[in-house]
């Protein structure tokens, strides 16, 4: 079977690094061009020695041509994909997204959480949010998808899930988040997520205003009333992985076995959800270097928590992508990410 061509904006970044290494295993993905103004002329080997099975490649700038029938991952920062998603979108490109600039519908609201004008907004006609999990159909048939973010993904989903649910959540909806440094500290490195900020250290950022908060609340109602989110995220002294705990309230009492069917049924058919029968089961080291989101839920009075944890390299964000690779190009969805 011929090989489809991929191009990662942005490999010398983290998640960059790690799409990278998964493309290596991927049986019809071929990796033909990676770019990164820092380390530009850099052999691929020169900046990532630990990654000894990656394709024979030189780093190039952003603005380098990429190979005819190419299509793209940009893993850039949020106003180097504004420009390039719509470059390569009009070349007839294929392109996935993992920066946070297409995921919000509302412009004032991303402008006020991201903090610059979005030029490029017609373009949310076009893209798809790669949830495959919630939108499995619609990224099967697009051309440009947006990545959720990695905190984004472990609310989004549990919440998701509970479907009809739903309808008798009162708001608001506390999210309470902990991230390993590579899913806080960004694609560069900054001193107070450096490794002397964060041993013996715990600390909450972005209070009340972290840019994941309105995506959560976006996507996690889909199909439902939206409610508020109040999402709190944390810096664990760890390198890989996010743990969420969700406190939701209801109307009345709910019933522990409904929740366990409902979301019983939906793990059931997902490749990449693991249900566990206690939240205390929840734990980072059982999903670091794999891409699923583990799940487990508690019930008191009107009271239900959901404790999810993912890796947020993986499943929160290149796992992610080549999931969504895998789907638009018609592909088995779990292709390259099992046995991780």
């Amino acid at each position: 079977m011929k090989q489809s061509k991929i191009a990662i904006i942005g490999a010398g970044g983290l998640t960059g690094k790690e799409l990278t290494s998964l493309l290596a295993h991927h049986p019809h993905f071929q990796l033909v061009h990676i770019t990164s103004n820092q380390v530009d002329g850099k052999h691929i080997q020169e900046v990532f020695p630990e990654l000894s099975h990656v394709p024979d490649l030189v780093f190039q700038k952003h603005d380098s041509p990429v190979p005819e029938d190419t299509h793209i991952v940009l893993a850039t920062p949020n106003e180097v994909s504004l420009e390039k998603a719509p470059h390569y979108l009009n070349e007839g490109k294929k392109v996935i997204d993992l920066s946070g600039t297409f995921r919000l519908h509302d412009k004032t609201k991303f402008e006020k959480a991201y903090q610059f004008n979005h030029s490029k907004f017609d373009l949310m006609e076009k893209v798809e949010f790669g949830l495959p999990e919630l939108f499995r159909e619609k990224i099967k048939n697009a051309n440009f998808v947006s990545n959720p973010g990695c905190y984004a993904t472990s609310a989004i989903l549990p919440i998701a899930i509970l479907g009809n649910l739903r309808k008798n959540i009162q708001g608001p909806v506390i999210v309470d988040a902990k991230s390993g440094v590579s899913g806080a500290g960004g694609r560069t490195e900054e001193i107070k997520f450096a490794y002397t900020h964060v041993y013996e250290n715990f600390r909450a950022y972005k209070i009340l205003s972290h840019q994941h908060e309105p995506e959560i609340e976006e996507y996690a109602f889909v199909g439902s009333d939206p409610k508020e989110i109040h999402f709190t995220p944390h810096l664990l002294p760890v390198y890989r992985g996010i743990l969420s705990t969700i406190y939701i309230t209801f109307d009345k009492p709910i019933d522990s076995n409904q929740i366990q069917e409902k979301l019983q049924s939906v793990a059931d058919k997902e490749p990449f959800l693991r249900l566990y029968k206690s939240p205390e089961d929840i734990e980072l080291k059982k999903v670091q270097n794999t891409n699923f989101l583990d799940l487990g839920f508690k019930t008191k009075g009107n009271t239900l928590v959901l404790v999810s944890a993912l890796d947020n390299l993986v499943k929160g964000a290149a796992g992610q992508a080549l999931q969504n690779l895998n789907l638009m190009f018609g592909y088995p969805e779990t292709l390259g990410l099992v046995n991780l």
